[in-house]
């Protein structure tokens, strides 16, 4: 009986998790924006000479320290697909070179598709 009752709950436990991860979270305007205006920043940082290397190991030491908290707690990196694209698009920032408004532009555009349910980019 205890034994049964142990699995039913990890199964319990596994099948949320798992759905929890399935479940895209809709990210709104405003953090989109805010995500734009960090993407910016980060190519204003490259015009004045800040490197790949240096820029990147920073984000993901402060990504470390963001996911000390719980997720609704936290900024637009809520989950490790939050991270993903946000890494992915400040590396882009370093690996295309294009002026900070288009980095943004396309940021915000494809943050807003990417929050779109049923859309991938």
């Amino acid at each position: 009986m205890i034994r049964s009752l142990a699995c039913a709950i990890g199964l319990f436990i596994l099948s949320a998790t798992w759905a929890g991860g399935a479940a895209a979270r809709n990210i709104s305007l405003e953090e989109c924006s805010e995500g734009g205006e960090f993407i910016r920043n980060a190519a204003l940082a490259r015009e004045n000479g800040i490197s790949r290397e240096f820029f990147l190991g920073r984000l993901e030491e402060d990504l470390m320290v963001i996911r000390a908290f719980p997720p609704e707690l936290r900024w637009f990196v809520q989950d490790d697909s939050d991270e993903a694209f946000l890494s992915e698009r400040a590396a882009k920032v370093f690996d295309e070179p294009k002026k900070p408004e288009e980095h943004e532009a396309a940021f915000v555009r494809d943050c807003l598709l990417h929050t779109s349910p049923g859309t991938e980019i």
